[in-house]
């Protein structure tokens, strides 16, 4: 049993942490709800309990085991080494430490013998990163991946509470005649689409882009793979899509892939051709697998080298909060 504590407890991903950790009856001691002052006294169930949020401080991890962070890298990078020094494991939900060497990357599914070589702090992936390596890892490691090229349709909450309040307000303006009004994003979210609002590199790629180049090849563990994303924001409340382009070293027939993600963990096939039914954000909202359909060969590569696919998932589940939980879980298990 151990103390837990959650950073950043009010924002999207804090709450699902505490919705999380409730349903999977994760087995804690305590709960301790860490904000910045002004969300400060809020009240937050964790399963069967009602807590309230506290002040993050220089003092908040006496106690504690066990941290998860989801308040941005800045505060990360304050805090973490001070919940460290106190005692805890750390699994943090920002960017600042997914690139440090000697801090594991991890998605359960992919490569769990990495947790158990962390030195205090584990890094939980960007969420395109996730919901794309959990389609990839059960071909990769069948036929190895040469090149990915990958669309992402990301949803406004990706952002935050505040993204996903801009939207609903914005859309409301629109439907009764008035302009869109962005306060959070550079343009309007309703009724828009447009490019990942994250800085662009001097390569031209932006900041999220980037991350699922990095990240991808970490978690994959080979360096080798050629990455090119596209990351798109579109007007969509929950769950991020992918549209993903695949070239094998090996061929690899459309049966045998559906075969292999149909046996994966965490994978659910949704490819109903005659249906015409495939993943979409509504049907991954609120589930912890990440859909997979589409699965046919592309025609631009010959020889079956290439499949296209599409996946759908919960990016504040399974793209955040669940796989951190599952992390936990998995250093539970002797």
């Amino acid at each position: 049993m151990k103390n837990v504590a959650i950073v950043g407890a009010t924002g999207a991903v804090g709450r699902e942490f505490a919705a999380v950790l409730g349903q999977r009856r994760f087995l804690a001691r305590s709960y301790r709800l860490l904000a910045s002052p002004r969300s400060a006294g809020q009240k937050l169930a964790v399963g069967e309990r009602f807590l309230t949020v506290e002040t993050l401080g220089l003092d908040s991890f006496d106690g504690i085991d066990l941290a998860f962070f989801s308040a941005g890298a800045a505060v990360s990078r304050e805090f973490v080494p001070r919940a460290r020094a106190a005692g805890a494991l750390v699994i943090d939900n920002s960017s600042a430490f997914r690139m440090e060497p000697g801090v594991p990357l991890v998605v359960p599914e992919v490569n769990p013998q990495a947790a158990r070589q962390h030195q205090g702090v584990i890094a939980n992936p960007n969420c395109s990163a996730i919901i794309l390596v959990v389609a990839l890892w059960p071909l990769h490691r069948v036929n190895p991946i040469r090149r990915v090229m990958v669309a992402t349709y990301q949803a406004v909450s990706g952002a935050g509470a505040r993204a996903l309040a801009e939207l609903e307000s914005q859309t409301s303006a629109v439907l009764a005649g008035q302009p869109p009004e962005p306060h959070v994003f550079p343009l309007p979210c309703a009724f828009n689409v447009f490019s990942h609002n994250s800085p662009i590199g001097p390569d031209g790629y932006n900041g999220e882009e980037t991350k699922v180049i990095e990240e991808t090849r970490r978690i994959l563990g080979d360096p080798s793979i050629q990455v090119a994303p596209t990351c798109m924001r579109v007007p969509v409340r929950r769950a991020h899509t992918e549209a993903v382009s695949i070239e094998f070293g090996d061929p690899m027939d459309e049966a045998e892939a559906r075969a292999l993600l149909a046996a994966a963990p965490g994978v659910r096939v949704v490819d109903d051709r005659a249906g015409n039914r495939f993943p979409t954000p509504l049907d991954a909202t609120g589930g912890d697998d990440v859909l997979v359909g589409r699965i046919r060969q592309d025609p631009s590569l010959p020889g079956r080298h290439g499949l296209q696919l599409i996946c759908s998932g919960d990016q504040l589940r399974k793209g955040a909060a669940l796989n951190a939980v599952q992390i936990a879980e998995l250093l539970q298990t002797p």
